[in-house]
């Protein structure tokens, strides 16, 4: 478990706006079937990185016993209370909301039944210690559930992210739109094995990608 190596989060300013922004989110149609869709494949252990405000704990399945990793105090307090109401609302749920970052996850080796990362994998300083920390933590037969927004597979609008992601990330909590993570997905030893549609998987300058790897 390594867990300890827990810091301080760098973006305050970030996780001061985001509880608005993911109300917006919570309110869109199109992102609550996602989240549902998403969701509906994660059982038993599940470990729940970034979670935020904990806008995807309502969608889980009753039998699911999450665990869910967020390093930014304020999003960790937001998520408790989200974690109360969903668990009051399905009593056989368990969710448990601790500090921590993706690259140190406070979980034992071969633990997991399921990872699930929405909008995460976009912002963790090191994409590819996340996806190893992850590795770490499945079991053999574990699933790993991404839903991300990924680099464009447009040469133009490719070079236009790259261009905007500096500024974009310091006031972004770290984002970065150039990032193609469906091939970090697999340069860390996962195989994709299903696919869900997000309905934006061809824009040119913000295409989102539904995953499950193993």
């Amino acid at each position: 478990m390594s867990g300890g190596a827990y810091e301080e989060p760098r973006f305050p300013r970030f996780a001061r706006l985001w509880p608005r922004v993911a109300r917006r989110l919570d309110r869109d149609p199109a992102t609550r079937r996602i989240r549902a869709e998403l969701a509906a494949e994660a059982h038993g252990a599940v470990v729940e990185i970034g979670c935020g405000v904990g806008s995807m704990f309502r969608f889980y399945p009753a039998d699911a016993d999450v665990t869910a990793v967020e390093p930014e105090p304020g999003l960790r307090a937001a998520a408790r209370a989200a974690a109360a109401a969903a668990t009051a609302a399905t009593p056989r749920l368990r969710i448990r909301v601790e500090p921590g970052v993706a690259e140190h996850l406070p979980v034992a080796d071969d633990a997991a039944d399921v990872v699930l990362a929405s909008l995460v994998l976009c912002s963790v300083p090191d994409q590819a210690a996340a996806l190893a920390e992850i590795r770490r933590v499945l079991r053999p037969e574990g699933a790993l559930l991404a839903y991300e927004h990924v680099r464009s597979s447009r040469r133009w609008a490719a070079a236009l992210q790259r261009g905007v992601t500096p500024l974009w990330s310091l006031g972004a909590g770290g984002c970065r739109l150039d990032r193609d993570t469906e091939a970090a997905i697999t340069a860390a030893g996962f195989e994709i094995v299903g696919r869900r549609p997000t309905g934006s998987e061809h824009a040119a300058l913000t295409p989102h990608l539904s995953v499950t790897a193993r």
